[in-house]
């Protein structure tokens, strides 16, 4: 009985989450994007207007990396938005991607959502540099 009570006190959970990371071998899954998330991708006229510049954002995220590095990926999503004139618009989806990308939580457009979760924020080793650039042709075949 005290083995059972003390598997299910909360610090053994939370020893356990803290390492996840360490108890599986983190391999990157492949590169996928569901574009824009729940945004739409541009305007009733040009449907896919900026689509891409989501598709960029989501393979930042992706592979994920350092708090910096979001926010780096953050910033050029509003950039590129801006840049296919709906500056309003880029407002909106940064703050959208502030708060709903954080990596703590479980969705599949979370920072760093190619690799098992959870995932917080860390700048990738060598060997997941490896990985990304080993994964990259699915990311170039999607934005081609």
């Amino acid at each position: 009985m005290q083995i059972i009570s003390s598997v299910l006190s909360p610090t053994f959970f939370i020893m356990l989450l803290l390492s996840a990371p360490t108890l599986n071998a983190s391999e990157l899954k492949p590169f996928a994007t569901d574009g824009c998330s729940a945004f739409p991708e541009g305007t009733f006229e040009k449907n896919e207007l900026w689509l891409n510049c989501c598709t960029l954002h989501d393979y930042a995220y992706w592979k994920g990396g350092t708090y910096t590095q979001r926010l780096k990926a953050d910033q050029s999503l509003k950039s590129c938005v801006s840049e296919v004139g709906e500056p309003a618009i880029a407002i909106i989806m940064l703050a959208g991607v502030r708060m709903g990308g954080i990596p703590l939580l479980p969705t599949t457009f979370r920072w760093g959502y190619g690799w098992p979760y959870p995932r917080l924020y860390s700048a990738l080793t060598s060997n997941e540099l490896n990985q990304v650039q080993a994964h990259d042709q699915s990311f170039n075949r999607v934005v081609q």
